[in-house]
């Protein structure tokens, strides 16, 4: 896309998928390699250069695979930990934990469950309000610092 520098993580083994985050030219940004001696993730780390005053935003695009196990959901975790030190973090993709119910903060599954303790342990907050597919919220917006997200016509936007 014409003005927008071009991350991005290819699926290993397969043909397709990954995740690819397009950041605006004008802005000062550098890939961020989270635990790379680990389990791999399906997930990719952008640090955005603050303007004079303000901090730096580590943005965060991920895919968990629905049959992903506790290994890679761990190494995952400990990435999202590495990424909330940081002032302002965003981080989005497709999570696939469609039992949890975000109004209630509770989720039916072990691996749910856990990734909700993670949300918690690192003061995340999901600002998706209405389900994504099939009645369920899959794909997620969280962040550590309100206002950093806004909405425009039903989808978020960094401000």
């Amino acid at each position: 896309m014409e003005g927008y520098g071009l991350f991005r993580k290819d699926r290993q083994g397969r043909q397709g998928g990954g995740v690819t985050p397009y950041i605006n030219d004008q802005l000062e940004c550098m890939e961020l390699h989270l635990g790379m001696d680990e389990e791999p993730t399906k997930s990719l780390w952008v640090r955005i250069k603050g303007r004079a005053g303000a901090g730096d935003i580590i943005v965060g695009v991920c895919y968990r695979p629905p049959d992903q196990g506790d290994v890679g959901d761990e190494a995952f975790y400990r990435q999202i930990g590495a990424a909330s030190c940081s002032q302002a973090l965003v981080l989005m993709g497709d999570f696939n934990h469609p039992d949890i119910c975000w109004r209630d903060n509770a989720a039916g599954h072990k691996q749910s469950r856990r990734f909700l303790e993670c949300v918690d342990d690192n003061f995340l907050l999901q600002v998706i309000e209405e389900s994504t597919r099939r009645g369920a919220t899959l794909d997620l917006v969280l962040i550590n610092k309100e206002g950093l997200v806004g909405n425009a016509q039903g989808q978020p936007w960094l401000q």
